[in-house]
């Protein structure tokens, strides 16, 4: 607007308008502050056949990562005028795009800081290796959120494409840092248990992204699962299943992708510490039933593993010889990653092992008849449901791949099971 009223005073002598796009939001001194969503603009842009952006300084390494438009970064309105009317006296911003990825790519925690709980790192391992969802359960203190917030330091590295498309998200969200070109690790979102579905989902007159989509091509973890509102829990159901959110408003539609992997914690009873061999617990069974019975009852079924969480015994939690660190556990990650890309590669949208239709379960997931047996005794005496059923087999099948394996052996089909016990079991 202020750049039409400049030119209405016939103050431009240059004709480049029609091939630059502006963006900024001018301030009383006439300074250019940044704006959300630079590098949408930016593609858009370039979408559009335009030859540059001018952007606030604070935006400029984020809009550069965008190939095939010239970015010029702005302080103020007289420097736009200028830019309009001598462009080849400014220099265009320039980012190396892989080399920013490179840098940014690190992770501040790793998994050799977690002493003991093997059960619950190999179960980990499992679900970041075929893109399982994943519950912990175990009292206060056991290590249940430290184990969580390590799950994106094991998954793969991000592509340049995935990079860019989390950028875009958390830019139009205004949630990247001032100066950052790319958001190079995967995100780890963990909203509070007083959480509104709009803030989950996203919403607002002029919608914006919510806890799942700022969590796309990363982690969302809900600790406290019951905790959270039940209908909150419920309007997961979609981007659990689609890998998208469609906000719709009056003025506009807009969906926002929401890929991510859900991983949740919960205490096994009100108090924390059912079948603690330290601790009492002084909770009745209707209490711990009231409190179980909280979570939908559909999204603890679309959950892929559940596994118990114990408080780390005091010899682990001191042991000199540290665990196994994140890049280890990655390269296994990565490798079983691909045999599921060989596995899949004339279908269209599925990647991994959790995302496999019943057609494709029944061609890649084949038992023999000891593993028949022993699924059948597990789905009879444990009253599981026919999704419960294909999970195993979904689990039993990555648990094949991390072992580099063709067949699904009956002790993999017995790992499986053992990770769906526990909503069935562990309270009864």
């Amino acid at each position: 607007m202020a750049l039409g009223v400049v030119g209405c005073q016939g103050q431009f002598f240059g004709k480049v308008l029609d091939q630059m796009m502006f963006l900024g939001e001018l301030s009383l001194d006439g300074s250019v502050r940044p704006v959300r969503g630079a590098l949408s603009a930016a593609i858009a842009a370039r979408d559009k056949g335009l030859k540059a952006v001018a952007v606030p300084e604070n935006n400029a390494q984020e809009a550069a990562v965008v190939d095939g438009i010239d970015v010029f970064a702005l302080k103020s309105l007289p420097q736009a005028v200028d830019l309009i009317n001598s462009p080849e006296s400014f220099q265009t911003v320039h980012v190396n795009a892989e080399q920013v990825l490179s840098e940014v790519a690190q992770y501040a925690v790793d998994m050799r800081d977690v002493h003991g709980q093997q059960a619950a790192k190999r179960a980990l391992e499992v679900a970041c290796a075929g893109g399982h969802k994943i519950l912990f359960i175990g009292p206060p203190g056991a290590g249940k959120t430290m184990l969580a917030k390590r799950i994106p330091t094991i998954l793969p590295p991000m592509s340049l494409e995935e990079a860019i498309e989390t950028t875009r998200i958390h830019s139009v969200a205004g949630t990247l840092e001032n100066g950052q070109g790319l958001v190079g690790t995967r995100p780890f979102r963990s909203p509070h248990h007083t959480i509104s579905d709009a803030g989950l989902i996203g919403g607002g007159v002029v919608p914006r992204p919510g806890e799942v989509s700022l969590g796309h091509n990363g982690v969302v973890f809900l600790d406290e699962l019951p905790e959270f509102q039940r209908n909150v829990l419920e309007v997961m159901r979609q981007p659990l299943g689609d890998g998208s959110v469609t906000i719709a408003r009056a003025a506009v539609s807009v969906t926002f992708p929401s890929r991510f992997m859900l991983a949740a914690a919960m205490n096994p009873c009100p108090c924390g510490y059912f079948g603690d061999p330290t601790r009492e617990c002084h909770c009745t069974a209707p209490m711990i039933q009231r409190y179980v019975s909280k979570i939908s009852g559909p999204l603890l079924d679309r959950t892929d593993i559940h596994i118990e969480v114990p408080a780390v015994k005091y010899k682990e939690l001191r042991a000199p010889t540290s665990s196994e660190d994140s890049a280890s556990v990655r390269g296994r990650v990565m490798a079983a990653r691909q045999r599921q890309v060989e596995r899949f590669k004339a279908e269209k949208h599925t990647y991994c092992n959790a995302q496999m239709a019943p057609k494709l379960i029944r061609k890649c997931c084949g038992i023999s008849a000891e593993g028949e047996k022993l699924l059948e005794n597990a789905v009879t005496r444990l009253g599981l449901s026919a999704r419960a059923h294909d999970r195993i087999l979904k689990v039993a099948r990555i648990i094949a791949d991390l072992d580099s394996a063709a067949d699904m052996q009956a002790k993999r089909l017995s790992e499986a099971i053992q990770y769906r016990t526990l909503d069935r079991s562990y309270w009864a």
